[in-house]
């Protein structure tokens, strides 16, 4: 078996080796156990299932929440000579069918969907005819209401297993705390824990945290000093532009990335910054999911993110190379009072997201009790103005409706044009040769594409262009024409956002969200929150440290390289030493203000220069506050209140 998979990875991959704990894990899932993997963005998730799938006869199911990532894994394979396919709202009805019947009765080896996919009757027909060899759930934190990407849609995974006795689950992950990888566990009805988990360390990534009001200022000394490329992490796109354009008037190459660009802007951005003709991408958090660049040196954040675990992937990719790289946060005191703003806005109103449901039935002028399945292009901003709202309550609204499958946005979808050939080849040849005007286009079709007899295969209309000598809109006319002579099937390319019906559309007042979930959701985040906050403003304890113990990694070592080790390395104590001190002289001075001489007294084992020190370092950094009587308090942290 080991010999199977190292020629598998040779092959496709060119790889000699696997990286730490992938091995383990494919055999594991070989071996036909149940297997929750977790590794850390970077880890190399994706080889885990792909080398298992190819090393058997079958079909991989693969799923996943994530289109994008989707489509550029199933580039990747087939990039690589490996067949896949992908299933996901807003495609064309045949080119669903023809991935059914790909993985039903042609040599595909991966399919990969969407969570909400599962419960179409398409699939549950398609199901049967296909063998599968290994259910894949990426994304696995999504079944846990402890994960910080809850979707309801990831509890109907486990009815698979009732159809597919036999097949083992593997699920992977790239953030998970332990109560969430026992969640996962169970929800997906593991026959036996066995969970293979990569430390969440990153030794060569130093984390750092400025309270700073000048933010861009201390942001172009950070771009100035460190050199190699970089991404720069705002929470809006209006300020992805600003940064992008002032660090460009400081002569540094800059460039700012979000969701509402189009497909074919983004694409362009982001393949100069990864080919190093743009240094620094600037951009929100729609940047950087499936994006391996290993020579990233500083990841910076200028706003806080909602949660750890987003925290640790967006900063997790700097320092894949390996090389020294800087993970930065640069917050003020208003950014605390923006995160309570932030999560309220994020829960809106049960009335208020039926409100938003409503109204888009009523725009796309869609009757209750139909549009299953249907893709509509939906404008966000324009369907707020014609309503009176916000569209950030919009935008909230449609998540929430999202997470419990009423329907599902694709912003800036941007699917390239297709073509199939439905007309077989000996009438093809028949139809070139009456109709000669199209001969040279139909054979220049043929010769830009492989496969289009088989599948629907994504076309350039301007490379058709440049190579026909016809312009981009005559050739569009020779596509639809093909299509009218039932040549072609040709489904134009959309680069609009689209909203998809995932059921039929239901009168407001049924649209069902239990009061107790909400509460219960809203609560998780904020105590996400809070340990955002709590990370940036206390600064006492390493802060790799502080990420490792949130993932549950307690036994740890300072990284000796963060800005609160690198204030404690000039204390002149040793760790342990510290820590003692600390622990004693913490929870005294939280609990009522305390002199040095008390302190002392109760520090037994250790001396009254090393309780000085500790506690100077600690007034220092503002810890704690001198008041009058020369006695010293611990100051009160910073607490959500929702």
């Amino acid at each position: 078996m080991s010999i199977q998979i190292k020629n598998i990875l040779v092959r496709y991959w060119g790889y000699a080796s696997f990286l730490p704990m992938q091995e383990d894990i494919i055999n594991s899932t070989m071996e036909g156990r149940d297997t929750l993997a977790l590794l850390p963005t970077g880890g190399g998730k994706s080889i885990c299932f792909q080398v298992p799938a190819l090393a058997v006869d079958g079909v991989c199911l693969v799923i996943t929440p994530l289109i994008a990532l989707m489509k550029d894994q199933v580039e990747n394979l087939k990039g690589r000579g490996i067949k896949a396919a992908a299933v996901y709202s807003g495609m064309h009805r045949e080119e669903l069918e023809m991935a059914y019947s790909n993985a039903a009765f042609g040599d595909n080896k991966f399919l990969y969907l969407s969570p909400e996919r599962l419960e179409t009757e398409r699939f549950r027909l398609a199901l049967q005819k296909i063998k599968v060899n290994l259910i894949a759930v990426d994304e696995a934190h999504c079944i846990s209401q402890w994960g910080y990407d809850f979707r309801p849609s990831y509890l109907k995974i486990a009815d698979l297993r009732k159809h597919l006795p036999g097949v083992p689950v593997l699920a992977l992950t790239a953030t998970a705390t332990p109560d969430v990888v026992e969640d996962i566990q169970d929800k997906l009805e593991f026959s036996k824990k066995n969970v293979f988990q990569k430390s969440f360390e990153r030794k060569n990534l130093t984390y750092i945290v400025f309270k700073e009001e000048d933010k861009f200022g201390r942001l172009l000394r950070i771009v100035s000093k460190v050199p190699g490329s970089g991404i720069v992490y705002a929470r809006n796109r209006r300020k992805t532009r600003e940064i992008a354009e002032q660090l460009t008037k400081n002569r540094i190459s800059a460039d700012f990335y979000h969701a509402g660009l189009d497909v074919k802007t983004r694409d362009r951005k982001q393949n100069a910054w990864m080919k190093g003709k743009v240094r620094v991408m600037v951009a929100t958090n729609a940047f950087g999911m499936g994006i391996d660049k290993p020579d990233v040196r500083f990841v910076v954040h200028l706003d806080l993110t909602d949660s750890l675990e987003a925290y640790f992937q967006e900063a997790g990719r700097g320092g894949r190379d390996q090389r020294r790289a800087y993970a930065v946060i640069l917050f003020e005191e208003a950014d605390l009072i923006n995160a309570k703003h932030n999560l309220e806005v994020a829960y809106p109103e049960i009335s208020m997201i039926k409100d938003v449901y409503k109204a888009i039935g009523n725009y796309l002028q869609l009757a209750v009790g139909s549009g299953k399945d249907a893709s509509f292009d939906f404008d966000l901003f324009e369907f707020s103005r014609n309503f009176n709202f916000k569209a950030v309550q919009v935008y909230n609204s449609l998540k929430f409706l999202e997470r419990e499958a009423y329907l599902q946005l694709n912003e800036s979808f941007g699917v390239p044009s297709r073509v199939h050939f439905i007309m077989n080849r000996e009438d093809l040849y028949r139809f070139q040769v009456e109709h000669n005007s199209y001969d040279n286009f139909i054979k220049l079709l043929l010769r830009s594409y492989s496969g289009v007899f088989t599948e629907y295969v994504k076309i350039n209309e301007k490379e058709l262009s440049d190579r026909s000598g016809h312009s981009v809109d005559e050739i569009n006319k020779i596509l639809a024409l093909l299509q009218k002579n039932n040549v072609i099937d040709f489904v134009p390319r959309t680069q609009k956002p689209q909203i998809t019906f995932l059921k039929e559309r239901v009168d407001a007042k049924n649209v069902y969200f239990s009061p107790r979930t909400y509460r219960d959701r809203k609560k998780i985040a904020l105590m996400r929150m809070q340990s955002v906050i709590d990370y940036v403003t206390h600064d006492t304890k390493c802060r790799s440290q502080v990420l490792l113990s949130y993932f549950g990694e307690k036994n740890t070592r300072r990284c000796g390289r963060c800005d609160v080790c690198l204030e404690r390395n000039k204390v002149a104590l040793n760790e342990l030493e510290f820590d003692n001190i600390l622990g004693i002289i913490k929870p005294m001075m939280q609990s009522h203000p305390c002199s040095i001489q008390e302190m002392v007294f109760d520090v037994k084992e250790h001396s009254e220069e090393m309780v000085i020190k500790v506690l100077r370092w600690l007034e220092d950094n503002g810890k704690v506050i001198r008041i009058e009587n020369n006695l010293f308090r611990w100051r009160k942290q910073y607490k959500l209140k929702i």
